[in-house]
């Protein structure tokens, strides 16, 4: 049995510890299943974000209109589009070995729990003090065969479809759905509801859901009666919420309807660690499961499920690990961003939320429209949600939908990080013109609306 002293399930973001511990001269395991580098780099937020840049090339030439600039778009090389993302990709696997030196042993191969300190991987035994479970998650399972879910994607292997089949609300597959339809392969986004992006402030997902709708074609209250898959086609029975049916056909049918745990291949069951309800690995604030030195961080938690959440509990981990740090990580403010036209950032909670759990709270939604840069852009959806505490100007959550949304957001994040007041928005010194001086009558209206809920 090889003794180490630290072992790693996972080689995502928890590359990172290992790459920190080898350099302190631990001796280090670390067992990834696929390609070193997890999800984010290799099939999730990165490379579908390089496919968007295409998209967003695609759009402003399609409405070039609105500038009154008459342009068309000649062609599309989608095929040279995948090439590139697929190229970048394959470059993964080195790059994150280029990480690690000669302390760190890299294990491909499906990791499981012989006992609470040993792990099996391709019929050797290895044994650490201290073990880290950074399974993260995968999409869940596609009901036919021959459907994709977001793993298939990246890379992209075989005939591109010239028409596609979304099926999801949330925002892989809006994200997803706005790279296909920008670049013209012909795509329907099927909804279940009435909502999308139920996730978000509602006020926000209305306007999301009007702008989205111009775009694409997209189905609500709809869903997959039958599928067959016939003559490289999928041919599929459409049911809608008054039970009329309709047939439609595609090349590809894809399914973003949410993520699950991964580790069912763990063999848990021979440990004390325990999970709950959805097959999440349960923890205590220090990321520790029930089990004595193994823990645990990432969406194998079930927590935060974000690329950003991940990277920052592996940092602390480390610190708790390799420093000694005796502090409990505290997540402050959780943002998060939809990079969709119209893109969308949030941070905090919701409306419908502070009304679910009875916070007291009063609201403002400014326009962009102070700001020239944001005029320049002539779209006139952008605006900004805030939820202030009224007894003393914490925001206690801030939504936005418009260009940058997602760079906008961190001057806010950065105010609620240090002194959180919504008055330090509105007595700063914006950049004129700037995009994010659309914050400034935003704070104002918000401050506006606190004096007027306290008779100020």
């Amino acid at each position: 049995m090889k003794k180490y002293d630290l072992i790693i399930i996972g080689a995502g973001r928890a590359s990172n510890l290992a790459a920190t511990a080898g350099k302190a001269g631990k001796k280090v395991a670390i067992i990834e299943k696929s390609t070193l580098g997890g999800t984010c780099p290799n099939r999730g937020c990165v490379p579908s974000k390089l496919l968007l840049g295409y998209a967003h090339v695609a759009n402003a030439i399609k409405e070039s209109e609105r500038h009154f600039i008459d342009s068309s778009i000649n062609s599309i090389d989608i095929k040279k589009i995948f090439e590139k993302t697929n190229n970048y990709i394959s470059k993964i696997d080195g790059i994150y070995e280029n990480k690690f030196n000669e302390n760190v042993d890299i294990y491909k191969g499906i990791g499981s729990f012989v006992s609470n300190n040993v792990i099996k991987v391709n019929d050797e035994q290895l044994t650490a003090p201290k073990i880290v479970i950074a399974t993260g998650t995968k999409p869940i399972k596609a009901p036919h065969e021959k459907a994709w879910t977001s793993d298939d994607i990246f890379p992209l292997l075989g005939d591109i479809p010239k028409s596609i089949t979304i099926v999801g609300a949330g925002f892989i597959a809006c994200e997803l759905a706005s790279f296909f339809s920008s670049v013209g392969i012909k795509t329907t986004l099927l909804v279940r509801s009435q909502r999308i992006l139920s996730n978000e402030d509602e006020d926000i997902s209305a306007i999301f859901k009007d702008e989205f709708s111009k775009k694409m074609n997209i189905l609500f209250d709809t869903a997959i009666k039958t599928t067959k898959y016939e003559n490289n086609q999928f041919n599929l029975i459409l049911e809608s919420k008054d039970a009329t049916t309709k047939e439609h056909q595609s090349d590809a049918l894809l399914y973003a309807t949410g993520r699950e745990s991964n580790t069912n291949s763990l063999n848990l069951e021979n440990t004390s660690i325990q999970i709950d309800e959805r097959g999440f690995i349960k923890r205590d604030k220090f990321f520790e499961t029930n089990a004595k030195g193994v823990y645990v961080v990432g969406d194998a938690s079930g927590k935060h499920m974000l690329q950003h959440a991940a990277a920052y509990e592996i940092n602390h981990l480390g610190k708790i690990l390799l420093e000694d740090c005796k502090e409990a990580l505290q997540f402050k403010y959780m943002p998060h961003a939809v990079f969709t036209e119209p893109e969308i950032a949030s941070v905090g909670i919701t409306e419908q939320k502070a009304k679910e759990q009875n916070i007291k709270y009063v609201t403002s939604t400014t326009n962009w429209l102070a700001s020239a840069k944001a005029m320049s852009t002539r779209l006139h959806y952008p605006v900004t949600k805030f939820l202030i505490n009224p007894e003393n100007y914490e925001i206690l959550g801030c939504h936005m939908i418009g260009p940058e949304s997602s760079t906008m957001m961190h001057q806010v994040l950065a105010v609620m990080h240090i002194n959180n007041d919504v008055r330090h928005l509105k007595e700063m010194l914006y950049i004129h013109p700037a995009l994010s001086e659309a914050l400034l009558p935003a704070s104002v209206e918000a401050v506006k609306e606190v004096e007027k809920y306290n008779n100020l």
